[in-house]
């Protein structure tokens, strides 16, 4: 699945703005999948080549002219094609994951920072997961789909596991890795010497 293809469902959901577009990604796909203005802009541009999409321009005032995007007829024949040709892969990508694989290798204060930036940033997105569960309505203003619902839910389930899990086990990681005899970094940093 690309940026493309979700470019095309967000405006299944109604015209919108490439802003509008991005913060769909931030806000209903942000626990699992982005992406920023240097590829949906893009993306959009190659859905308008290929008819896929329909851009107008908006006057505002003191402002440049609003972009506005709209999916054609065909925008959502090529979606559905796309939706029904895409194996239901299941990818997790974390540089989260990854820093913290390697703890051993770093600072516990930096371990530390990482794993409170990243508890930080996970509450507000299940909080807003949790309010689209509990009110049935997107940030968007638009009812809730079954499909959203599912997702809504299932992004509640993970994040929520991650989240619980992170605060529950923070502590252990960095009093094993602060009992290090000699971390690594501090080895590095007498090499550099």
């Amino acid at each position: 699945m690309d940026v493309k293809t979700l470019c095309l469902g967000v405006l299944t959901e109604g015209d919108k703005t490439g802003y509008e577009i991005k913060r769909c990604f931030e806000d209903s796909f942000s626990h699992f999948f982005g992406a920023s203005f240097g590829s949906i802009y893009p993306a959009l541009a190659e859905l308008t080549r290929q008819g896929l999409v329909t851009r107008r321009s908006v006057e505002q005032d003191r402002r440049p002219d609003k972009k506005i995007y709209s999916v054609t007829p065909e925008g959502r024949r090529a979606l559905v094609r796309e939706l029904l040709a895409t194996p239901p892969r299941h990818k997790v990508r974390s540089e989260f994951l990854v820093l913290i694989y390697f703890a051993h290798l770093l600072p516990p204060e930096h371990v530390a920072r990482i794993i409170d930036e990243r508890l930080a940033q996970w509450q507000p997105v299940v909080a807003e997961i949790e309010r689209i569960c509990d009110s049935g309505i997107c940030p968007d203003g638009q009812p809730v789909t079954r499909g959203v619902r599912f997702a809504a839910g299932y992004g509640r389930a993970v994040l929520g596991a991650a989240l619980d899990y992170v605060r529950s086990h923070k502590h252990e990681l960095l009093r094993e890795i602060a009992q290090d005899v000699e971390p690594p970094t501090r080895a590095l940093a007498g090499a550099a010497d």
